[in-house]
């Protein structure tokens, strides 16, 4: 077993929600549109009122989305994302620099899938900047581990296999 040195990194952040994605191949850019969408809805819907409605958790091998009540204290619920199932991510929105996205390869019960782009606000832009570096850095330590493991062939390159993780962090 490896063992990686890991500072956790962790936000209160406003959870955008997620829409579902389309294409394969996700370049700079690729979370505008639903990023826009989700801003939209988040907009409409009033809900800056409460600013921070979840804790953003990046980890290497998992994302926890742990979710707030209104009082700002943690409730049961919590989204767990696998870091090998993320493609892309980002810090960098026309909308607001502070919005980190992340499109997520969601199992289906029929072993289908889909692409989804989910969106938090945070803070500031530093912050959203922070967690795409953090998303970044715990794939890197997800992949190492995977590699090692031999769940990912030796012969492999790194660009192979982090060719379909890309992050944008500005």
């Amino acid at each position: 077993m490896y063992f990686f040195p890991w500072k956790k990194v962790q936000y209160k952040v406003t959870y955008l929600g997620k829409v579902s994605t389309t294409g394969m191949q996700f370049l700079s850019g690729c979370t505008e549109k639903p990023v826009i969408e989700l801003w939209k809805k988040h907009t409409l819907a009033r809900e800056d009122i409460y600013p921070a409605n979840a804790l953003l958790e990046i980890r290497p091998f998992q994302v926890w989305l742990h979710h707030l009540d209104l009082k700002g204290e943690a409730t049961v619920h919590m989204d767990t994302f696998q870091v090998a199932r993320i493609a892309y991510c980002t810090a960098d929105h026309n909308i607001s620099p502070n919005i980190f996205a992340w499109v997520y390869r969601e199992i289906n019960d029929d072993l289908s899938y889909q692409m989804d782009c989910h969106a938090v606000e945070c803070e500031s832009k530093l912050e959203a900047k922070k967690l795409a570096h953090a998303m970044m850095e715990a794939f890197k330590k997800t992949f190492h581990s995977m590699k090692s493991d031999g769940r990912i062939h030796r012969n492999s390159s790194s660009q192979e296999v982090s060719h379909g993780f890309e992050s944008d962090d500005g």
